[in-house]
């Protein structure tokens, strides 16, 4: 090649770098929310819980894993990796997809609020008042939050989330306390066995004859028939004898309990079969729990999760946010803001408990054993809910 070809091709490429330079080529092109001040998006699909779980902890941003259930005949699930901004952009429009069957996955140890599960079959208990039902229970338990963490909550506190049918009653309840949350649903599994543990009691005991009952004066009054064998079981004659006793301590000690909250009475219910059961379902407290959205419902099923009419819960305004996302928002189970004045509750297994509340220098701190509640007040950096900075704990002593 000649000098001059060489340099007329010099040229050529210098003037094509400054065209570049005053026209430089678009960037890779990222999707976005519609809004500026949205985060960038996250959308990610796994087959495996634990894949998704694990892609979540390298994002940057504020993500959170969803299952979706995409058919009602193998209750088969794919889990969905995004932030609750996406979520809801996408939920609110595409109803006709599998986004219209899906669950918040409480993840183990994660920060939550105190959630209910309730429902009963309506042909075996004809008599029951569900609405009524609802009301009691939320007393009793914002009556307990009170007593055992210092903590005022009412009606006006709770979202009352409906799925009823014409066969089931079943609704889903979202306490939102003030500056306070769980430490996890584990814990909160913990604090309403505790207090329902009379009523568990009479469920597994065959022969317990206790009305269904709908209103406070009802449950009064089927307190005082409770059946007097329920203070002196006895048991098989092949169980130990300390079993034995074991068991005659934990039953008096229900009678005991049943006495000081007769209205717990109510929350028995009839199972399909006339069997005695729970109104309030405690399997749906363990580890990666999957719990329904909002709107949502089961796959093969339209009836979805929707504000139930006796409904007193109302959020609070929020600018460029319509009323639909806030209660949306309000009722994911892991949507806790965190901040210095949060108050984290606890309520350990008594077993577990016992062999915790030691003091540092080994010995047994009598006051704490078995049914120590501990509230810490902590605050939150970063997108890890549990990377937060304990700089208060007090311990209170629950004996009922």
């Amino acid at each position: 090649m000649s000098f001059r070809k060489w340099e007329e091709r010099l040229k050529d490429i210098e003037e094509l770098a400054s065209s570049y330079k005053r026209r430089p080529l678009c960037p890779r092109y990222k999707p976005q929310l519609s809004k500026p001040w949205q985060a960038t998006p996250v959308w990610k699909l796994f087959h495996r819980q634990t894949q998704a779980f694990n892609f979540a902890k390298t994002c940057k941003q504020d993500v959170h894993v969803f299952a979706l259930e995409k058919n009602a005949e193998n209750k088969q699930r794919i889990y969905l990796v995004t932030t609750y901004t996406e979520l809801w952009f996408y939920y609110r429009t595409y109803n006709e997809t599998s986004l219209m069957h899906c669950y918040e996955v409480i993840p183990e140890e994660a920060v939550c609020k105190l959630y209910f599960d309730l429902e009963f079959y309506i042909p075996a208990n004809q008599e029951a008042d569900g609405k009524q039902m609802v009301a009691d229970l939320i007393e009793f338990i914002c009556k307990k939050i009170d007593e055992h963490y210092g903590i005022k909550c009412s009606l006006e506190d709770v979202l009352n989330l409906d799925s009823s049918t014409k066969e089931k009653f079943s609704c889903h309840l979202i306490f939102l306390l003030h500056n306070a949350a769980f430490k996890n649903n584990i814990h909160i599994g913990n604090f309403l066995r505790k207090f329902l543990q009379p009523a568990v009691l009479l469920t597994r005991k065959r022969d317990a004859t206790v009305p269904v009952v709908v209103s406070r004066s009802q449950s009064c009054k089927a307190a005082t028939d409770l059946p007097s064998s329920l203070e002196n079981q006895t048991v098989t004659k092949d169980v130990s004898h300390s079993r034995q006793l074991s068991a005659n301590n934990s039953l008096g000690n229900g009678a005991s309990q049943w006495k000081e909250n007769p209205d717990l009475s109510f929350l028995i219910v009839n199972g399909k079969h006339g069997e005695k059961q729970l109104f309030v379902d405690l399997g749906v407290y363990t580890k990666n729990r999957n719990f329904r959205l909002y709107k949502s419902s089961k796959a093969g099923n339209s009836v979805v999760l929707d504000i139930a009419e006796d409904n007193r819960f109302v959020p609070e305004p929020v600018k460029n946010s319509c009323i639909e996302e806030q209660y949306f928002l309000s009722s994911l189970i892991c949507n806790v803001r965190f901040s210095d004045s949060l108050k984290i509750l606890s309520c350990d297994n008594p077993k577990e408990a016992k062999e915790k509340s030691t003091d540092l220098d080994g010995s047994v701190s009598n006051g704490c054993l078995g049914n120590c509640v501990k509230i810490n007040f902590n605050s939150c950096y970063g997108n890890d809910a549990m990377a937060f900075k304990i700089s208060k704990c007090f311990y209170f002593s629950m004996w009922l």
